[in-house]
């Protein structure tokens, strides 16, 4: 059994720059192995984690979102993070960081769910479900996840880790963790205004297609901010860290150069 907040770290210990990368649901530390071994990183310091309640590790503690934000800030305090980037449920993680004064510098949020409304339909519905019948809704998407995998477009040694990770996940902790995670997006905040009232360097990442996207008035707020760049990678792209890694560790590199 894995732990939560396993590491898995690449790159010297003593770099100039490091980088705590938060995986999404699920997923598990090396779902950022691709991202992490591309040249546009080499010579940084990467620290990937596997969050509570993902791939197996254990639900040991609070997994709502502003609990699992002052672990990841602590966690990136101790490791002279410089920046740090989310997929999906780790991006609203490193979203509070940035809203609750957890982490100060440069953000990158991959398919990030801002709202309700941005996260996919059929998973809000399972996640509600398993709460009100139990966890056998949840189990049956887990039972789904690994099939969803294979026609991933990574390589065949990363697909088989992929599938790996998600036979791993326990549908109990799953809907505990996402129905924290859907309790939070569902607030009465305005997050696309808060992120562009923030301080931090923001880089929002989106595909075309395959991992949700922002409202009209969320990429309206966001594309007016100074302090925020958007940036769609094109084509249909389920798992951005994953089947996009050289893309994301161009953004990734591009909030380093942001760093002070």
């Amino acid at each position: 059994m894995r732990e939560a907040w396993e590491l898995l770290t690449s790159g010297p210990p003593d770099a100039d720059r490091s980088v705590l990368l938060l995986p999404g649901g699920a997923n598990a530390a090396r779902s950022f192995d691709l991202v992490m071994a591309d040249p546009a990183l080499s010579g940084f310091r990467l620290v990937a984690t596997t969050l509570p309640g993902m791939a197996g590790a254990p639900v040991s503690e609070d997994v709502s979102i502003p609990a699992l934000s002052r672990r990841a800030g602590e966690l990136a305090k101790a490791h002279g993070c410089d920046v740090v980037v989310g997929f999906s449920h780790g991006a609203t993680v490193a979203l509070d960081m940035v809203l609750s004064g957890h982490f100060q510098g440069p953000v990158v949020l991959l398919g990030i769910s801002l709202t309700t409304e941005d996260e996919a339909r059929f998973f809000r519905a399972v996640v509600r479900a398993s709460q009100k019948v139990g966890s056998w809704p949840m189990a049956v998407l887990l039972r789904l996840m690994p099939l969803m995998a294979r026609s991933a477009k990574t390589p065949e040694r990363h697909k088989k880790e992929l599938i790996e990770d998600f036979k791993q996940n326990r549908a109990g902790d799953s809907v505990r963790a996402s129905g924290e995670y859907l309790d939070y997006i569902a607030e009465d905040r305005d997050f696309a205004a808060q992120l562009a009232a923030s301080d931090n360097p923001v880089w929002v990442v989106h595909a075309e297609k395959g991992d949700g996207g922002l409202t009209d008035a969320e990429r309206a707020t966001l594309q007016a901010a100074h302090n925020v760049t958007l940036v769609t990678i094109p084509g249909s792209v389920f798992l951005l860290p994953d089947e996009a890694p050289q893309k994301t560790a161009a953004v990734i590199a591009s909030a380093l150069s942001q760093a002070s």
